[in-house]
């Protein structure tokens, strides 16, 4: 398990106000996926698979604003959700959803830690 920190993702309520906001606040690149109810939020130069084409920032994305998702998350690597998701529960934390496909990309999950904080977990497929 890495555990690094490897993705964030900002709520929304009005998602033109959200993406124009961020693009013109920092210079982030942004690009919506409808199909996915998804914007793709790139904070640094990227390579043509989209990952950080440099060491030292991470990219995110936004969505709507509902629960468990209405707060801003930040998402930990690691190589197994589900072993992982067991860990946090014997360790006081509490899953919230399981699994979840992402497309071709991984897995995604989110749980609380012990102090209440919403958190996501990311699986890279293999």
């Amino acid at each position: 398990m890495t555990g690094r920190v490897v993705h964030f993702e900002i709520p929304f309520d009005d998602g033109d106000r959200a993406r124009r906001f961020y693009a013109e606040a920092f210079g982030w690149n942004v690009m919506e996926i409808p199909e996915m109810h998804y914007t793709i939020v790139q904070t640094g130069p990227s390579a043509e698979d989209g990952r950080p084409a440099e060491a030292g920032f991470i990219g995110g994305g936004m969505l709507k604003r509902e629960s468990p998702t209405d707060r801003p998350v930040i998402t930990i690597d690691v190589d197994d959700i589900d072993e992982a998701l067991a860990k946090i529960e014997s360790l006081g934390g509490t899953k919230i959803l399981g699994r979840q496909n992402v497309g071709e990309m991984g897995y995604a999950a989110y749980f609380k830690d012990v102090e209440g904080n919403l958190m996501g977990l990311w699986q890279a497929r293999s």
